[in-house]
């Protein structure tokens, strides 16, 4: 800056802290977002592993207290992704949250997680009962229904994750409650994209083909959601 005049020069070192914040700031964005596509690939798929492999042995049991055991194995797969999800979404923001801790991050995912899986399996859960009571033969609306219901599922699960994330946010940056709205936007999103996966992934003949659409689908709705609720967590660090 040795040519520039006085006056430019001083405006030049003040605006300087400022950009360096600037580009700091947008540094988080993609981490954030890869951060969300890998959680989401690694969780959610532990998850689907899981129930693939305990729900057959369930499936067998017979009347109310097999529905209940089955629908608590479904919510407690929810841990799987719940700690994967919160391990990687704090190392991706604790450059710029150091004093927000990995246990209460965890946690604060955690608790979101379970009551966002209890609502979401619990319409399933009460129709299998119902069809199960009047021995009716299940029935599969056709996507056009599935998908703006995903959306819905999508934007009250993600309320109630980030309404518990929002609190421990609250000690660390201003206006965390924006957090939560943020969320039902990501979902809404999220949500239809996982519904079309799974159910193009499990008409596949090779269980190879099916493996890999999943965890392409999983790799994209991750995404998806990180970049939606990724900009206002960045906005929130840097007010």
């Amino acid at each position: 800056m040795d040519h520039l005049p006085d006056h430019d020069r001083a405006q030049g070192l003040r605006d300087a802290p400022s950009v360096v914040a600037a580009a700091r700031h947008r540094a988080l964005y993609p981490r954030w977002i890869l951060a969300n596509a890998v959680g989401e690939l690694l969780g959610l798929g532990a998850t689907f592993a899981a129930v693939a492999a305990i729900m057959p042995r369930i499936d067998g049991s017979r009347g109310p207290s097999g529905l209940l055991l089955g629908f608590a194995v479904l919510v407690l797969t929810g841990i799987l992704e719940a700690t994967v999800v919160a391990l990687l979404q704090h190392r991706a923001m604790r450059p710029w949250l150091p004093r927000l801790s990995v246990g209460a991050w965890w946690l604060a995912t955690l608790v979101g997680a379970l009551f966002a899986y209890v609502v979401g399996y619990l319409p399933s859960t009460l129709m299998g009962a119902a069809g199960a009571a009047g021995d009716a033969a299940s029935f599969e609306p056709p996507a056009w229904i599935v998908l703006p219901l995903a959306a819905i599922l999508g934007a009250v699960a993600g309320a109630i994750l980030s309404l518990f994330q929002a609190l421990a946010l609250r000690r660390h940056v201003a206006h965390a409650g924006a957090w939560i709205p943020a969320n039902m936007v990501a979902w809404a999103i999220g949500m239809p994209i996982i519904f079309f996966v799974i159910d193009r992934a499990f008409v596949l003949p090779s269980p190879w083909q099916t493996v890999s659409v999943l965890g392409a689908g999983l790799l994209v709705s991750g995404a998806a959601v990180g970049i939606v609720h990724g900009r206002t967590l960045v906005r929130l660090v840097r007010a």
